[in-house]
């Protein structure tokens, strides 16, 4: 049986970011480090940090007055921010640049005068803390249905917004929907859905035209991004699988298969998708890396863990 190894997979550079800000405040300040939401969504990744002093919680009033929180990559609203100033916590901002652009981009083009609709998973993080930037304001969608609901005036200057971790294909009959009904709807400069969502996307489809007869993508399933390659896969008729480790593949999934592909969503860590690798060597065939593109972004630190050590 032959493996082929999508190149990029895993972590994205928002992700890096996000993990390393948790680990450097364990490091800078006493635990326990309180996190918003998860970090990441991925299991490995926050049981990891649970066991090294971090809690995680849902809501800003679980930590106490002066602790030390940190927000997850996905955002958060103005009014969690404000919540945090009130009860005087430490907060540090992992939120993904890439999403704070869709933030600022609320923003912006209020202030030109656009109706804003925004496409995404209403139970979603990222989708919760972009609608909070202007509730009253942002109208959702998440299907080419939901269109028809839209309440803006068929002549409405609109602008289209997205949640980072869809894919271009699920999106695009959704824009060409709200282009159809609205035809002054425009979509920003340069798109919201992020390089790392999409550079995964296309290692999928390449893995696809390679023949594979079974996809392997490593990640939790409540991250957006990882269902969306099983769902880029299944678009091509190409079976695929989504796991947390190596450990939840189900060998009657390898009956009868030739090639196998093996990828991994963008919070989801290396040794997990080597662990997979090392279940599949034991079925013997070589490992082929297939590589569509090169990944150089980098994110900067918060300043919160740039500034000298506080005085203790």
């Amino acid at each position: 049986m032959k493996v082929l190894l999508a190149r990029p997979r895993g972590f994205c550079a928002g992700v890096v970011r996000a993990v390393d800000i948790v680990d450097i405040a364990l490091k800078r300040f006493s635990p326990p480090v309180y996190v918003r939401k998860e970090i990441v969504h991925n299991r490995a990744v926050v049981d990891d940090f649970k066991g090294r002093g971090v809690i995680f919680i849902d809501d800003l009033d679980e930590a106490p007055e002066g602790a030390v929180v940190v927000y997850s990559a996905h955002g958060v609203s103005p009014a969690v921010r404000a919540r945090a100033a009130a009860r005087r916590l430490r907060a540090i901002d992992a939120t993904c640049p890439l999403v704070t652009k869709v933030h600022l981009e609320v923003h912006r083009f209020l202030r030109e005068g656009y109706g804003l609709v925004l496409i995404g998973h209403r139970a979603h993080d990222e989708v919760e803390g972009t609608l909070g930037e202007a509730p009253r304001q942002i109208q959702l969608v998440e299907t080419v249905d939901d269109v028809a609901l839209l309440s803006y005036p068929a002549q409405a200057k609109v602008m289209i917004l997205t949640q980072t971790t869809l894919s271009l294909d699920e999106t695009r009959g959704v824009i060409a929907a709200i282009k159809a009904r609205y035809p002054n709807a425009a979509t920003p400069p340069k798109d919201d859905i992020c390089y790392a969502t999409q550079n995964r996307q296309d290692a999928v489809k390449e893995l696809v035209t390679r023949g594979i007869d079974l996809l392997l993508v490593v990640g939790s399933k409540n991250s957006s991004n990882s269902q969306r390659l099983v769902d880029v896969a299944c678009q091509t008729g190409c079976r695929a699988q989504l796991i947390d480790r190596a450990g939840e593949i189900d060998p009657r999934w390898l009956e009868g298969v030739k090639s196998v592909g093996v990828t991994a969503g963008a919070s989801a860590p290396e040794h997990l998708v080597q662990g997979v690798l090392e279940f599949l060597a034991g079925r013997g065939g070589p490992v082929e890396e297939v590589a569509v593109r090169e990944e150089d972004t980098h994110f900067s630190l918060p300043k919160e863990l740039t500034e000298p050590s506080p005085v203790r």
